[in-house]
């Protein structure tokens, strides 16, 4: 056996040994192995899911601490990710990025972060209050697509403000529109800065030729990624990997003790630990499979009257070649037909019964991954055959190229400071010039908004508003999306 032999599985091998070992339980979890459980809940699942959800146990290991079976596991996940240290998550990416912001940074200091960034990012600003300096999103004006950002634009960032020795980038984005990674890390390693990569939707990326380069092949610091969006970790698992050089990895070791729970899901840590496995072993076949059902599919989309489906060349040519695209991501353009995607997203759902990963006023997101088959993704493209000539005959009722405006607002606080000040709750129509005390997003795909602190402009206020007329979620109003938070 090899040092790092990836059909090993250390985590999940020690857990059936000890579930197989019938060995009486007088610790935690109360269920005892199934025997407690409800009833309906066992005939459901089964009984041996229950048998493996233990506690910090000598046979398991602990997460807080791993010296055992959870630390080989580790270790085999940051061989094969080429990281120097990886370490498992229970709480998603959303815990990553906020442990990647507090292990680098403290209160008061500079930090460069692209506009594109989930709202777990704002809440780690809010926990450390630094300073954070957003680089301006350029848009595409010939794109209805939300691409990524230039090349060009960060590396300007970096120029006009050195004194900012940390950056945040999000690539993929949620549409899987890449950053040119390598080029913009060997820039900033260059003047000494440190680069963390919210890579939550390029899990896969590592393994295929044919993807993207991957945020640990283009040499980042930092990157975090949601093992459970593409390929085989069950929902909230995700892995944070670490590369010395310029990252303390003691400080990032206890950072992940205060973020995570002192009794972690061992089921979501085996899924981890056998994803890993997985994709060491057979990755590059099964996601050959996923790329090419998802070629077709697209081809087969572009063909349909009104929909469009863009691809990797036309992300590249409209991005001046700044941007990639993985191509398992199918951004579905429905502009054409008239129906907004949040109308395309719920006829799939009830009249077809296929359910996408997410919906925009333009577009339906699907995401084909290394469960799919071809016969789901020939369900998806009958089903848009038909209501593209279901809504052909319709007059549109939706705007035309209405785009979010990510472009910067001004920031009259921290958003710490934003965010623990005195507030009170006015209706949206009244906010305009008001301060934000909380994040604002329309989610999916919850791209900030607002950020605390942020003035609230008259073109972010109308947007918020068009987009409760059309139905979409919006997160940081009340429940009835009218109530907004202000300092």
């Amino acid at each position: 056996m090899t040092p790092y032999d990836h059909n090993r599985t250390p985590l999940f091998d020690a857990m059936v040994a000890l579930a197989e070992s019938r060995k009486v339980s007088f610790h935690t979890p109360g269920h005892k192995s199934g025997k407690g459980i409800s009833t309906r809940f066992r005939k459901f699942v089964g009984p041996k899911v229950f048998s493996i959800d233990l506690t910090c146990l000598d046979e398991v290991d602990s997460l807080q601490k791993p010296r055992g079976v959870i630390r080989e596991a580790q270790e085999l996940a940051a061989d094969i990710y080429g990281a120097d240290q990886s370490f498992f998550l229970v709480n998603g990416t959303s815990g990553g990025n906020q442990a990647m912001i507090l292990s680098v940074m403290k209160p008061g200091e500079p930090i460069l972060l692209t506009r594109i960034l989930h709202k777990s990012v704002v809440s780690g600003l809010i926990m450390t209050d630094c300073k954070p300096i957003f680089i301006p999103l350029q848009s595409t004006p010939d794109c209805d697509l939300l691409l990524n950002d230039r090349t060009d634009t960060i590396i300007q960032a970096m120029n006009r403000h050195p004194e900012a020795k940390k950056l945040f980038l999000t690539s993929p984005n949620y549409y899987g529109v890449t950053l040119d990674l390598p080029t913009i890390i060997q820039e900033a390693h260059s003047r000494g800065v440190t680069v963390l990569v919210d890579e939550a939707h390029g899990p896969h990326l590592h393994f295929h030729d044919d993807l993207p380069p991957s945020a640990m092949a283009s040499n980042a610091d930092l990157c975090v990624q949601s093992t459970h969006k593409i390929i085989g970790g069950m929902t909230q698992a995700s892995i944070l990997h670490a590369k010395k050089a310029n990252i303390d990895i003691e400080r990032l070791t206890s950072v992940l003790r205060y973020l995570q729970t002192t009794s972690p899901s061992y089921i979501l840590m085996a899924s981890l630990d056998l994803a890993r496995m997985q994709m060491a072993t057979e990755g590059k076949k099964l996601l050959s499979k996923a790329i090419d059902l998802a070629r077709k599919a697209r081809e087969r989309i572009r063909k349909i009257p009104g929909l469009t489906c863009i691809d990797r060349d036309e992300v590249k040519a409209a991005s001046g070649g700044d941007n990639d695209l993985d191509e398992t991501k199918l951004a579905i353009g429905v502009k054409g037909i008239g129906l907004t995607g949040y109308q395309v997203s719920q006829k799939l759902n009830h009249e077809f019964g296929i359910q996408v990963e997410m919906a925009d006023l333009h577009h339906v997101l699907v995401i084909v991954s290394i469960g799919d088959h071809r016969e789901d993704l020939d369900r998806l493209v009958r089903a848009m055959e038909a209501i593209s000539h279901q809504a052909m005959t319709l007059k549109s009722i939706i705007p035309i190229n209405v785009k979010p405006p990510y472009a910067i607002a001004s920031s009259r606080m921290n958003p710490r400071e934003a965010f623990f000040s005195s507030h009170q709750s006015v209706p949206l129509e009244e906010a305009l010039g008001k301060t934000a005390a909380d994040i604002v997003t329309v989610y999916p795909p919850g791209i900030p908004l607002l950020i605390p602190g942020e003035e609230i402009t008259q073109t972010v206020l109308d947007h918020l508003i068009l987009m409760r007329e059309t139905g979409a979620t919006l997160d940081g109003l009340d429940s009835d999306n009218r109530l907004i938070n202000i300092v």
